[in-house]
């Protein structure tokens, strides 16, 4: 692999890239060569093993992420995951994530004390002013007025 750091002074006349390149597969090819058992770690294209959907959506509902993620995470297509969803929580994802994340808002605020601004990004919503409006929607009062 040392024999490679040679190289770095020439990367920056490789314009098109393809030097780095070559290097690059030649530094893979040693290190599959020196130990085998990094082929399946660095090589495993599988599709992820559809999950317990129920359990994996209590475990990741605070990631803002697209409901495409979302079902290819959970090895699923868009439209495979949006029927399992409606199955077992009964209703589209996008109502259920939002009133999930505003019920785990809630318990934060009223039992640790904690601000609207201390955990709106932290339960997936990408700003305070949505979170606020969608909160005070939910529950009739503003995430403030909540006393801990």
């Amino acid at each position: 692999m040392q024999s490679l750091a040679l190289y770095e002074t020439l990367f920056p006349l490789d314009i098109d890239g393809q030097l780095a390149r070559l290097k690059q597969q030649e530094a893979l090819l040693l290190l599959l060569h020196l130990y085998p058992a990094f082929r399946n770690i660095l090589f495993d294209f599988s599709l992820p093993v559809k999950t317990d959907l129920e359990q994996y959506m209590e475990e990741n509902f605070h990631f803002n992420v697209p409901l495409e993620k979302f079902a290819f995470l959970s090895g699923r297509s868009l439209s495979s995951f949006k029927r399992d969803f409606h199955e077992i929580f009964g209703e589209t994802p996008s109502r259920w994530l939002l009133k999930r994340r505003l019920d785990a808002a809630y318990q934060l605020i009223s039992r640790q004390g904690r601000s609207a601004s201390e955990i709106y990004l932290d339960l997936g919503f990408q700003d305070l002013s949505h979170f606020s409006f969608s909160f005070k929607k939910r529950f009739g009062t503003s995430p403030s007025q909540v006393i801990a």
